[in-house]
């Protein structure tokens, strides 16, 4: 599985993730990963995906402030949610796993186009790159 397929399958399970409970999302994760169409079938992957996912949802309070601070007149409880989970799957890139910017701002635009609104692209681009320029 190439690595951008990696990145989407982290996005859909944090977006599966984010409509049940702080207690479920880690069964949720698990669960995603087991159900996926077609199945992850490499166990390396799907081990990195339910481990990158569930960082990322241990990190969610300090990712969600940071958003919170830049995006002028949203705040994440407003945000739709695949613009809010591809933000934070970007944001915990750059932060914690030190991915160049630029990489992580491409790829959460590329996933927005596909999964996002119209207006997704340029609002992802737009956060991220605020968070850059600090």
């Amino acid at each position: 599985m190439t690595r951008r397929k990696i990145r989407e399958e982290i996005f859909k399970a944090l977006f599966q993730a984010e409509f049940h409970s702080e207690e479920e999302m880690p069964e949720q994760v698990d669960r995603f990963i087991e159900d996926e169409e077609p199945p992850i079938i490499d166990k390396e992957e799907r081990d990195y995906i339910a481990e990158k996912t569930n960082a990322i949802l241990e990190k969610i309070v300090e990712i969600d402030k940071e958003l919170n601070r830049v995006a002028e007149g949203w705040t994440t409880a407003r945000m739709p949610k695949v613009d809010l989970t591809l933000l934070r799957l970007a944001l915990y890139e750059i932060r914690y796993e030190e991915l160049p910017a630029g990489v992580a701002i491409n790829e959460a635009v590329e996933l927005a186009k596909k999964y996002g609104s119209d207006n997704s692209s340029s609002f992802i681009n737009g956060v991220l790159g605020r968070i850059v320029r600090e």
